[in-house]
């Protein structure tokens, strides 16, 4: 039996809510869950259809790519995982989808715009896309590089990934990080959410201004903030 059952259980359920949610297509996107204690994370196997999964097929890596449990090739996009873990310690779960709104906004290489207080209930700020990566890097250790990619983005703009817990990686997609895997995919049905309704709002008025600064502060504060009062 392996050592790593919990893992692979947690990491499983996430990629089939995943699925359940609509944001993946056939073999499309992925999620991981770290074990922080062993230094390990398990991930989705590349290009098995979601019907075929099972928490036996998820396959355990460490932060060096090294398969750890398991018989099946790990995610296409393991590097960028370990990537991510190595360098930001305090998350415990990533989600990668090739969701229809947001890749859109992704290959249109656009931000998404706070237009509205759905948006303000997640984060303060327009959700990033990083610029496309360079050829240099895409002839390199790509996926490793899509990891870096994502990094420089919130270090040059001065973002902490605490917060904003999501991104567009320019023409490729969205990534999406929490406190672990069910959190990560929480985000990514958000942030699909919220590129569909900036699209839609841009469809409608396209000269729309983004929210001002108070709803901004009054909805995201009542929600995460010292004294917030949403929910129970």
């Amino acid at each position: 039996m392996s050592n790593f059952k919990d893992l692979k259980e947690e990491c499983y359920h996430a990629n089939m809510a995943l699925n359940e949610q609509g944001l993946v297509l056939y073999t499309f996107g992925n999620v991981s869950a770290v074990d922080r204690s062993e230094k390990v994370f398990a991930i989705k196997p590349s290009g098995v259809p979601y019907e075929e999964l099972t928490p036996q097929k998820m396959v355990v890596v460490d932060y060096e790519n090294n398969i750890v449990d398991g018989d099946l090739r790990p995610s296409s996009d393991t590097k960028t995982h370990a990537y991510l873990y190595h360098h930001w310690k305090e998350i415990g779960g990533i989600a990668h989808t090739h969701a229809l709104y947001s890749v859109s906004w992704a290959q249109s290489l656009r931000d998404i715009p706070i237009f509205g207080t759905t948006h303000a209930d997640h984060l303060t700020q327009d959700i990033p896309c990083a610029p496309p990566m360079n050829d240099m890097l895409i002839e390199g250790d790509y996926e490793h590089n899509t990891g870096k990619q994502i990094t420089d983005c919130f270090d040059g703009r001065k973002l902490d990934h605490r917060e904003v817990e999501m991104v567009l990686v320019g023409n490729h997609g969205p990534f999406c990080w929490g406190a672990d895997a069910q959190k990560a995919v929480f985000n990514s049905r958000v942030l699909e959410e919220i590129a569909h309704m900036a699209y839609l709002t841009l469809q409608i008025n396209p000269k729309s201004e983004k929210l001002k600064a108070a709803l901004i502060d009054k909805h995201y504060q009542r929600k995460h903030g010292a004294k917030k009062y949403y929910g129970q």
